[in-house]
């Protein structure tokens, strides 16, 4: 069943009493995202009241001794924009270049951690490739032509964010973006076309974006590579999102079915359980992730990891085993600085609508009533003392 978004959370307004929940549960960090539509309604046209708001959100954070960690793009885009093509229109990159310095001259006395695009390749599969996210395309060609100025507009939003910090004398902002990662498995591990396959969506999904970056050659439209020095090292920080694995099954020859598909058969691991929206739940995917992020000798974020179910001792369940993959690589020397849960509450979870429960506080979308979940409070001990108390079987996973 479709559904409106509506007031959803509510937490525009009421955010004070979201801080408070958060600082009670001994969080020491707060990530959210600038609404790009309500700072720039019109292009070029500023809304300082919603300046003033998110501005109002900062200092907030602040005062409960918590750390801003500010997303610049988190999916959603003005109308204007829309309108113009949105991320097809080579004119995004000035456009978001422009924000990107609108945000930091007004909060970057205040901001040290930046995430200028929010999972962009997610973004970018769901709009243009599945269909299911606005603008509902299903085009190849277009889906690298967004990538491309995806990855020119991070470059230019770093080089603005730190031009700015440097010009006010500032100290110097960390920036660098949200990672999805997702761990792809061959369907049938003796198929050398499943092989392939899941090799080709690894390194597309999983290491190209971020490959691009570091180095500054860019996939163009046409399929050959350009050089872009002007993004080469653009990441202070590497943010990390994680949630699943994916089982993936050859397709054909053309396009997208040399990416494969993902398969819901039974296979030949063993497959673990499932959340409320069918992915499955393996938490030495992150240890693996971050084993292989790590080769980029960047500081790494956990910016996302959570899980949707009705069931929260599984919730609970969920965070021991992840947090006990993430101190191993920590203990092997992955440069890990931080761990954020999805989410502080439940929310709106775009084409899924409210049914999908992630948050450590539960909401009644009907009262706006918040409710503190039995997790929240087992995971505000692990931010009180930095410990996580493991039964045998999490120990042994």
């Amino acid at each position: 069943m479709k559904e409106r978004s509506g007031l959803a959370c509510d937490h525009y307004r009421r955010y004070e009493e979201d801080l408070s929940l958060a600082q009670q549960m001994n969080h020491r960090a707060f990530r959210f995202s600038l609404e790009w539509s309500r700072i720039e309604p019109r292009e070029g046209q500023w809304n300082e009241e919603a300046l003033t708001h998110y501005r109002g959100v900062i200092e907030s954070i602040r005062e409960r001794r918590m750390e801003p960690v500010v997303t610049l793009h988190h999916f959603t885009n003005p109308l204007w924009l829309f309108q113009k093509g949105g991320w097809e229109n080579p004119e995004v990159c000035e456009a978001f270049r422009r924000f990107a310095k609108k945000a930091m001259e007004t909060y970057g006395d205040l901001v040290t951690y930046w995430i200028t695009l929010n999972e962009p390749l997610v973004y970018v599969y769901q709009g243009y490739l599945a269909g299911i996210w606005p603008p509902g395309e299903h085009s190849f060609e277009k889906a690298v032509s967004v990538i491309r100025h995806q990855i020119i507009a991070h470059g230019m939003a770093y080089r603005i964010l730190h031009g700015v910090a440097k010009t006010r004398g500032w100290a110097s902002p960390k920036v660098g973006l949200a990672k999805n990662m997702i761990i792809f498995t061959p369907c049938t591990g003796r198929s050398p076309y499943d092989r392939f396959s899941t090799w080709l969506r690894n390194t597309f999904f999983n290491r190209f974006f971020l490959r691009s970056i570091q180095t500054g050659r860019l996939i163009y439209p046409g399929l050959f590579f350009e050089r872009q020095p002007m993004v080469k090292g653009t990441l202070d920080f590497i943010g990390l999102n994680y949630y699943t694995r994916d089982f993936i099954h050859f397709e054909g020859f053309g396009v997208p079915g040399i990416f494969g598909d993902v398969c819901r058969l039974p296979h030949h691991v063993r497959v673990g359980p499932h959340n409320d929206l069918g992915w499955e739940i393996y938490p030495f995917g992150l240890y693996r992730c971050l084993k292989e992020l790590a080769r980029a000798r960047l500081p790494i974020l956990i910016s996302e990891n959570g899980i949707c179910t009705q069931q929260d001792e599984q919730r609970w369940a969920f965070m021991q085993h992840h947090l006990f993959q993430a101190w191993r690589a920590l203990q092997e020397g992955v440069p890990l600085f931080g761990y954020l849960y999805w989410s502080l509450l439940d929310n709106f979870e775009w084409a899924d609508g409210f049914n999908p429960r992630f948050g450590l506080v539960e909401m009644d979308y009907r009262s706006g009533k918040r409710t503190v979940r039995r997790s929240a409070e087992q995971y505000a001990q692990v931010c009180r003392t930095g410990e996580v108390a493991l039964d045998s079987q999490v120990a042994s996973s």
